[in-house]
């Protein structure tokens, strides 16, 4: 029991005592009035009356001595009969440590059996975290919002405000729905491409093939140098293999990046990483040198399991992202792949195949990360609530199985 149960408990039990325990410490008599005294006191107050009427004229001389006589006959038969009587409560000691002792032990022994001193913690009524708190409060708001759009399904705004919320939370299927929604309204204006491409790119494992690719070149023709455009053309660009097109674009997107920012860093990062492993031709590589590459027999065999204390905190569908990443730079997975709960325990292999960009795959590293992550939510972004296992550093060329233990929650 923690402290604060007992200090309440105590403190109730005291005050109870204080209320029963002093009356039936003291001592007590019970007096019977004098009835003697009484009697003799209003023999005196009838005797004035009798004087005062017979002063008055209301009681002749006769009248009076017979009343008088009348009244000492009543006097003196109730002198005779009554006398002072005195009761003394008997002893009632003993029922104190029937109080002190049994009915502390009788209420202790059934609110151990039947009650919860936990109510009464300051730590159980603290233990919501407010973080999740606010994002509860924050789901039931887009929810909303996605009742609303049902009636309205019209409203452009709407739908783009709704796909900008789920993409807040990374519920990126249901937020490529709604910009889609806004798309068909709204047209092809860059900035509506842009968040639709992107969308349908992160429900997919950041895969731009396809619709989303289409989405962004007709971006990229309406505004040549918007800044998201240029970043996610060159991301398609480069998926496809062609890295000359994409190292154009991200030098350009560079170039236009405020000097000395961490988007600015993490360009010039991806850039330098192009140029290092290409270095014969400048960043540019050849379709027979891609596909020399993507024949790579390097792989990485993982195997995956989950900690049997978190099992009751999952379910059978969420998913199971299984990649490795770089020990230094961008934070971009070398190679991933996609499962489910229910498909744990289980054993993989990385390969240059599941690469998402072909200058940043497992075979040009010495040395990766390897890691295994649950997301409820089904997005590949990392958020906290999921349940993550890492192998903090492995080498390439290691044939052995690496082990993840899933067993501890993302902060």
């Amino acid at each position: 029991m923690n402290i604060l149960f007992l200090l309440i408990v105590s403190t109730l039990i005291l005050l109870a005592f204080l209320f029963i325990l002093p009356p039936l410490w003291r001592k007590q008599h019970i007096k019977l009035a004098d009835v003697n005294q009484r009697n003799i006191q209003i023999a005196k107050h009838r005797l004035a009356e009798l004087k005062e009427n017979k002063l008055t004229g209301g009681l002749s001389q006769f009248q009076y001595e017979e009343q008088i006589a009348d009244l000492e006959q009543a006097l003196s038969d109730d002198l005779e009969i009554v006398s002072p009587v005195f009761v003394e409560k008997a002893d009632s000691k003993w029922i104190i440590f029937v109080v002190v002792l049994g009915i502390p032990l009788l209420s202790g022994t059934l609110y151990w059996m039947l009650g919860n001193y936990q109510a009464v913690s300051h730590s159980a009524e603290m233990s919501v975290d407010p973080e999740v708190a606010k994002l509860a409060e924050i789901n039931k708001m887009v929810n909303r919002l996605a009742e609303k759009m049902k009636a309205k399904p019209d409203d452009a705004q709407g739908w783009l405000m709704l796909g900008q919320s789920y993409k807040a939370l990374e519920q990126y299927s249901q937020a490529a729905d709604a910009f889609a929604n806004a798309y068909r309204l709204l047209g092809e204006q860059a900035e509506i491409m842009l968040l639709y491409a992107d969308a349908l790119a992160y429900a997919n494992d950041k895969n731009m093939t396809g619709k989303p690719s289409e989405l962004v070149y007709k971006a990229l023709a309406l505004e040549p140098n918007n800044l998201n455009a240029l970043w996610l053309g060159g991301m398609a660009k480069a998926q496809q293999g062609d890295i000359t097109t994409a190292t154009k674009l991200w030098k350009k997107l560079e170039a236009s990046l405020p000097l000395g920012s961490e988007s600015q860093k993490e360009i010039q990062g991806l850039l330098a990483r192009i140029v290092k492993d290409t270095p014969n031709d400048q960043g540019r590589s050849s379709p027979e040198t891609m596909q020399q590459n993507n024949t790579s027999d390097l792989a990485l065999s993982v195997q995956v399991s989950l900690k049997p204390e978190l099992q009751n905190v999952t379910s059978a569908k969420d998913i199971v992202f299984i990649y490795a990443q770089a020990l230094n730079g961008p934070k971009m997975p070398l190679a991933i792949i996609r499962k489910q709960v229910s498909d744990l325990p289980l054993t993989v292999s990385l390969n240059d195949s599941m690469t998402m960009v072909p200058t940043m795959k497992l075979s040009n590293f010495s040395h990766v990360k390897l890691l295994a992550r649950i997301s409820k939510s089904g997005n590949a972004m990392t958020q906290p609530g999921d349940l993550i296992g890492i192998v903090d550093q492995v080498a390439t060329t290691d044939k052995h199985t690496h082990k993840i233990i899933i067993s501890a929650p993302v902060k």
